[in-house]
């Protein structure tokens, strides 16, 4: 029906209740609370194929229409933004069980040596995927000169 937030066992040294604090129930409150809260960054995985850099990005839970690709001043921003609610109501509609979620994500890459004009992008199975050509290297000019 949901799941159970571990239990932490509390600190029973001697020591630490010999003395009364009235923030020590609060500390160990705020600290249960807020454990495990963090949400983890986005993983990417790049890899060199066939002239171009191969970005796939993990975004799982994302709707294509919640991320956003932005190239400005040579680098590229990855964003995505969800909110969401679940919730689960008894039949006499009480809660058992209410969660909100809200996550932000945001990373930037360099894009030197890319041709930004022909980035492509897709989104399937919450992997972004972005091909990323490389700049067609210009053959140096070179020439002999001559010794007067």
């Amino acid at each position: 029906m949901f799941d159970l937030m571990p239990y932490a066992k509390k600190r029973s040294d001697a020591l630490s209740h010999a003395f009364y604090d009235p923030f020590r129930e609060l500390e160990e409150m705020e600290r249960s609370f807020f454990a495990n809260r963090k949400l983890p960054d986005f993983r990417t995985d790049i890899r060199e194929q066939d002239g171009a850099y191969l970005l796939e990005a993990e975004l799982p839970g994302f709707q294509k229409e919640d991320i956003h690709l932005d190239l400005q001043d040579g680098y590229l921003t990855i964003s995505a933004e969800r909110s969401s609610e679940n919730e689960e109501k008894d039949e006499n509609g009480r809660y058992l069980k209410r969660e909100r979620s809200y996550g932000s994500f945001r990373r930037s890459f360099d894009m030197s040596g890319i041709d930004a004009d022909n980035i492509k992008a897709a989104y399937r199975d919450g992997i972004l995927t972005l091909t990323l050509p490389k700049l067609a290297q210009q053959p140096k000019n070179s020439r002999r000169l001559e010794i007067e």
